[in-house]
Order: C-alpha cells, then structure tokens, then sequence
C-alpha cells in the first residue's frame, strides 16, 4: 500500500508542476517602456573593462567556496549568504552579454550545489535554527531567489522554480508560526529583511500563485508600522532625516541605511509593475529626487559609513567611509529601473554620471577587485575580506552594477529605438514591423564627443529613433545621412521619425568643452567635468602639489579651456592640461602655470599611498574680490 501510495502522491506532484507550468506567470499591468537589445558585441574602453571583469572576477570565482555555509548552518549574525546570490546574479547579467560555454558550466553548477542544500522544509540559508529570521538571514535568503529566478528566466528549469517557491514558501510560513512581522526581523528598521520584496514580487509574476502578491502587499503594509522604516509615509522627507540619529549606527534602529533602502525601493517598482498602483512609482520618484538632489556627489555616488548624510553639500570634506560601492551599484540599478519604466532622460544621466566615475573608480584595471569605499580625495583603498569568504559585499556587487549597460545601451521602444548610452559596438533589435535591425555606434566617447550611428535592415520602414542629448551638452549638433537636424535640446531625447532603409547614419557631436564647477561654504573648492567624466589631479602627474589652492584660468560662461595631452603613465584613461595660477608670494600679477588633470577612474588607481589624488580643489582666497 505504502509504495502504491508513494507512486500516486509522485503522479499528482508531477501533473501539479505540469499545470503550473502550463498556467504559471502573471502579466504585468504596468508595461515598460523599454526592452534591452536581444544581443550586442561591445568594442572600446568599456568592452575592456567588462572584459577583465568577466574573465577575472565573475570567471574564477570559487562557487564551492560560496555554497559552504548553506551547508554548515551554523551563523548567528554575519552575512554570507548574500555572496552566492550576488556572483550569481552578476554573472547571469555577464552570460546574457556574452554567452559562453564555460560560464554557463558555472552557473549550471552553482544552482545544482545551492539546491542540494535546501532542506526538506524549504530553508537555504547559513543560519543555525536558533538564529533563524535574525540579523542577516533574511537578506541572505533574498539574494538566493534573486539567483534562482535569474536561472529560471535563463533557462525556464521548473527544478529551480520549484526551489524558489519552497524557499518563499518556507519564509511566509516562518514568519506566521512566530508570530512576528518582517519589519521586526534583521537590521536597519528592517529594511533589510524586507527588500525580499522584489523576489517576491518576480516569483508572483512567474507563478501567478495569489499567496506572493499577499506577502508584496503585507511586506508594504509592515513597512507603514510603527515599527517600520516607513518608506511610503516619508518618501517627502529627505533620506538623510527621516529617523533620528542613532545610538547605535549600524543598529536594527538607522533608517537611513542607503544600499537597504535603495533595494526596497526596487520592490516597491516590482510590486508597481504588478498593480499598477501609481502611488508605488510617485514614491520612488520623491525619494530619487531626495538622493539625487541632496545626496549624490560629483562622481554620482554617496554615503557615509553606509549611510545617507546630507553628502552633497558635504563632499568637499574629507568623508569617512564615502561612497561605498553596494551603493554605487544599487543606485545603477534602481536608475535601470526607472529607466525602463519611463523611458526618462534623467535616469540616463544619472547612470552614466555614476557609471563612468564612481562605479569605474571602484574597479581595479584587471577587473579582479573593487573598492569598498571611494574618496574623492587622498588614495584608493582596498577592501577588506568579510565573513571568511574571501571576498566582501562591494566586490561582489560592482559587477551587479557594471553589467546593466551593455543591453541597456540601445534599447526597444514601442515606436522603434532609444539610444540611452555612447558605446561602441553592434547592437541587435527589432522594428515596431518584427524585422531585425543592427544598429552600430563608431566613436571613442568620452574621449571625443563625435557619435556615428548606422542602420543595417532588409526593408525601408517607418520608426522612430530617439537619441539621449546629456544634460550638460549645451550645443549638440545633430545630422542625418549628413543633414542638418534641428538642434537638439540636452537633457532630453531627441526622436526622429521616418523612413528608414538599410545604410542610413545619424552623426552626432556633444558639447565636451571643460566645465567648472564651484563647491562648498562660499565656493571655496573648485572641480572640472569634461563631458560625462569628473577630472582629477593625480601625484603621478606631477605639477603643483595635489593639496595646493589654485585659481582655474576660466573662460566665459563658467567654461575652462582643456588641451588633450599624452603622459608617460599608459594607466590613464585620459589626460587633459588645463591653466592655473598658484600663490606667487610677490607682489604683481601670477602668470598662470599648466596642470595635468586625469579622469577621476584613473586618478588613484594603483591602491598606493604613494598615488595620491583630489577631485575638487581648494580656490585661493583673495580677499580683494572676496564678496
């Protein structure tokens, strides 16, 4: 009887799974606006720094290393668990960029060994059972549906599906036989444990399974408690205050811990998609102004300590702990989303700001190691390891961060093709008529300005191409097959609708002029940007004294006149000399003096105290022009 019975219950499981499969998935009520190319071949600087990243991090990764405290179960309060699901997800990011057999090995078997550990109740996780919903084991459950669900939606395996719903299933019942709220569990006001929102909200739209959408939507209602973090009550408020300073900084009681909030909020756009509830996404956007508006520096990046501190109008200072890049990186990615969702020039800009200063920054030129925090002043330095795993949080997530541009760069509209980032390469789409479309981008931006786009389709068709013009180019010149169009407007999308046929080129040259930027308590520091790209001084260059007050020889309109120059130290991105005067110590006028600026990716990068480097520069205080 018993092995008739084991055979019946084994049919109705398999024809349980078959429906699902046959009925699983939910359909968004919220569309977005765009859709990334279905494939992209990348040349140039940033195909390099991709390349070392691929092959020198996502590639050597020991994946054993990370599955063996999901087997130990014996954590009570570190976190890493967190460490397989962000290589995982990085590396489905890279393997959708560029395939290969020897990655696809990797994370076939780095799904394979994590299941293996799942118990039979459902848990994955390294915690003992005593310690269990504490600290960070929560956090460390989210990011291992994240990395099952990537699979799933890479290779649509029911095996890991399943895996995923019963480690979800598992948490809800958890959290419902002890009684206790989400928000209740972890750190940060529980904004850590309740970022399993966006999992949860991606499990639903795979599943269509109702019990999801209740969990979203009570992990939401939690949020509103006076336990809470209060993410929808106090999204007005500036991030840096919605919570009194605490006692403790990294304590269950700060509510303004930036990488937690950030990836809650990602779930709320998630659970927005799902419902179509406008409140989720204005929410996002109050609280995109705030970091934008009040915490974001130079280099597109921020936080002290791992939290939101009012830093914009700080970051002249020597910070502690700045820019740490978990936050470097989710702030990419919550941008990704709002990027989508709205097709929103300004999200652009705030990726590539980020992009190609604070999250380049961070990498190593061999891709093998990335920063945990970035000053804009002094030397770069190295990370430490954390939780015996050889690695930390910031090296696993920069290549979460670095992997969103190549699909995104040129993406699917619903009219045709939006151009969001300048890199070169070939990119594969389809027209609004289902034909496929290979658009190519030839320039060295950011190096030069000048942009060249080129069709290749089979048929003349009708389409709209929109182009992103960056806010900071105040005179864009744009032509098609060697027409002018009108002038573009920066900080906005510039569509051309027409007929299209195969050889059509659109040119575009941006405004790269040198711009000077003031800073501080009675402008007392100055910076210079050079198109999207935040210039440094570095040791390594030599001239005045990193730490010297200067007085920029500017031009008109806050411009500064920038010459392209060639160093002996082939490290540098790129190397600019602009005109200075110093303090002379005499009496008459300073002639101005040259010095060698380097992009702010370059500046430091040798994580040596003997490379020092200063993004923004102390002015000289004259006190006879002084206001």
């Amino acid at each position: 009887m018993l092995s008739k019975y084991n055979f019946f219950r084994s049919c109705l499981t398999a024809w349980a799974i078959f429906l699902s499969v046959l009925c699983q998935g939910q359909e968004a009520k919220v569309k977005d606006e765009l859709r990334p190319a279905l494939s992209v071949k990348l040349t140039g600087f940033i195909e390099q720094r991709l390349h070392a990243a691929y092959n020198n991090r996502i590639l050597t990764q020991d994946v054993n290393r990370l599955v063996v405290p999901f087997r130990n179960r014996t954590e009570t309060r570190c976190w890493q668990s967190e460490f397989w699901g962000k290589w995982f997800t990085s590396a489905v990011l890279a393997y959708r960029y560029r395939p290969d057999i020897v990655l696809k090995k990797k994370l076939d078997a780095a799904v394979e060994q994590l299941i293996a550990t799942q118990t039979s109740d459902g848990y994955i996780g390294n915690y003992a059972p005593a310690a269990r919903l504490e600290q960070w084991d929560i956090w460390g459950r989210k990011y291992c549906l994240l990395g099952l669900l990537a699979y799933y939606d890479l290779q649509k395996d029911t095996k890991t599906l399943e895996a995923a719903k019963k480690l979800a299933d598992h948490l809800i019942q958890e959290l419902k036989d002890k009684n206790t709220l989400i928000v209740k569990k972890g750190n940060h006001r529980g904004m850590a444990s309740s970022s399993v929102l966006e999992p949860i909200c991606l499990l639903y739209s795979r599943t269509g399974e109702k019990r999801y959408l209740e969990f979203a939507k009570e992990i939401v209602k939690e949020w509103e408690s006076e336990s809470g973090p209060q993410l929808i009550s106090r999204s007005a408020v500036p991030v840096a205050h919605r919570f009194p300073r605490p006692a403790n900084w990294f304590g269950w009681e700060q509510g303004q811990k930036a990488y937690e909030m950030m990836s809650c909020y990602e779930g709320l756009l998630e659970l927005y998609r799902l419902t179509g509830k406008q409140e989720y996404k204005e929410v996002v956007e109050h609280t995109w102004s705030s970091i934008e508006q009040t915490e974001m520096n130079i280099t597109g990046s921020g936080s002290a300590a791992e939290c939101w501190f009012g830093g914009k109008a700080l970051q002249t200072l020597p910070v502690s702990h700045y820019q740490e890049t978990c936050v470097t990186a989710t702030w990419i990615k919550l941008n990704q989303q709002l990027l989508k969702l709205t097709a929103a020039a300004k999200y652009a800009d705030a990726i590539e700001q980020s992009f190609y200063n604070s999250l380049l920054g961070a990498m190593t030129p061999l891709g093998t190691d990335w920063a945990k925090y970035s000053p804009l002043s002094g030397y770069r330095p190295r990370g430490e390891e954390q939780c015996g795993m050889g690695l930390n949080c910031c090296v696993a997530s920069g290549p979460r961060g670095l992997f969103t541009l190549p699909l995104s760069s040129v993406m699917h509209q619903a009219k045709g093709i939006r151009v969001n980032f300048f890199v070169p390469g070939v990119y594969e789409l389809t027209t609004p008529a289902r034909q496929k479309v290979l658009v190519s981008q030839e320039t060295n931006y950011p190096v030069k300005g000048a942009v060249a786009l080129k069709l290749q389709l089979e048929k003349p068709e009708t389409f709209s191409i929109s182009i992103r013009i960056p806010s900071w180019s105040a005179q864009t010149v744009l032509m098609i097959n060697g027409e002018p169009a009108s002038s573009p407007t920066g900080g906005q999308y510039f569509t051309i609708t027409r007929g299209w046929k195969n050889g059509d080129h659109i040119s575009l040259n941006l405004d790269m002029r040198g711009r000077l930027v003031y800073s501080g308590n009675g402008d007392q520091h100055f910076a210079i940007q050079y198109g999207p790209l935040v210039l440094a001084r570095d040791s390594r260059l030599g001239g005045p004294d990193t730490d010297d007050a200067l007085v920029p020889v500017a031009g008109n309109n806050g411009y500064i006149n920038l010459e392209p120059c060639e160093v002996k130290n082939n490290t540098f991105w790129v190397t600019f000399k602009a005109w200075v005067k110093t303090e002379s110590h005499k009496e008459g006028p300073t002639d101005p003096v040259p010095v060698l600026l380097c992009d702010y990716a370059s500046a430091g990068n040798t994580y040596s105290d003997a490379s020092r480097f200063r993004v923004w520069t102390p002015l000289l205080f004259e006190p006879r022009y002084a206001k």
